[in-house]
């Protein structure tokens, strides 16, 4: 711009706005694509709807799930009004045993995940960072216990040890660990060598800091999506050998053993067989639709 005296002015530049938007991280951005998932919300209603069955079960069934009445056995639903959902074979609330028997699937299946988590992170990890010996001898015990299918492996233990929550728990856990190292195995041996982690050893960076600050948090993605997809695993690892009458004992209840039980009276008593089929592939169904929802949400090189 000009001045009276012809020289030429400088002109005022006006200062950027600095953005106001925040930056968000990989999980939140997760976060906002799994929750545009309708299906993966659907499926996280479910779960959610029997996780709080189960932690509530003592508040939402009408009846204790041991509670007997003999004048009103196999009673089919909307026959009384006191038992909605009829009544089982020695007339127990079946409402009541439903709601209970969530409680026995979310924690077999939920406590068999922890603990493949507690097992198979280290073992998986450890393989894949130190490689060598470790390595060889992590993958030959992995190859070793793979050659045991897992159910006819339960099936063994709850023979000689007999049945009961603890020893299912148990029972399953012996080989549910196995795809989590692998996984985790796996994760490590591609991360190890990318460039932040090698920045990282440059910098003087422990091998401890190494491995939980930079590996195990960018190998966490897929381990999430296979835990989604192992509960409901369990929790049809649970029914099947409930269903064949050596899991879990009476009188706590489980869906499995209530369909197993419902095979002598299937034609005449329906109900008994329909609704711990229909509990069983809810859960099932939710579970998967969580487990695809995180396997979209957390790739990153997903773009909608």
């Amino acid at each position: 711009m000009a001045s009276k005296s012809g020289e030429m002015q400088p002109t005022s530049v006006a200062a950027p706005i600095p953005s106001l938007r925040k930056h968000r991280t990989l999980w939140q951005d997760a976060a906002n694509r799994f929750f545009r998932n309708r299906l993966a919300v659907f499926g996280l209603v479910i779960v959610a709807t029997f996780l709080f069955m189960a932690i509530f079960a003592d508040f939402l069934a009408p009846y204790p799930y041991d509670r007997v009445d003999f004048t009103q056995v196999r009673i089919l639903p909307g026959v009384n009004p006191q038992y909605p959902l009829g009544t089982d074979e020695v007339g127990r609330d079946y409402l009541s045993r439903l709601i209970y028997g969530a409680r026995t699937s979310m924690t077999v299946g939920i406590t068999i995940q922890l603990i493949a988590l507690i097992i198979g992170i280290p073992l998986g990890g450890l393989a894949g960072y130190l490689g060598g010996k470790a390595d060889f001898v992590v993958s030959r015990l992995i190859d070793i216990m793979t050659a045991f299918p897992g159910l006819i492996f339960a099936i063994l233990v709850i023979t000689l040890f007999g049945g009961g929550t603890a020893m299912v728990i148990f029972a399953l856990s012996v080989t549910s660990w196995i795809g989590i190292a692998r996984l985790t195995r796996a994760q490590i041996l591609s991360l190890r060598e990318k460039e932040y982690v090698e920045a990282a050893r440059a910098l003087g960076v422990t091998q401890r800091g190494i491995i939980f600050r930079h590996l195990l948090p960018n190998a966490m993605s897929p381990i999430l999506v296979a835990v989604s997809f192992g509960i409901p695993a369990a929790i049809f690892g649970e029914a099947g050998l409930s269903f064949l009458g050596i899991g879990i004992n009476d009188p706590i209840p489980s869906w499995g053993k209530m369909v197993g039980v419902s095979g002598a009276y299937v034609r005449v008593s329906w109900h008994m067989a329909l609704f711990p089929t229909l509990a069983i592939a809810l859960s099932m169904l939710g579970f998967s639709f969580v487990g695809d929802g995180l396997r979209d949400a957390l790739d990153p090189k997903l773009t909608r």
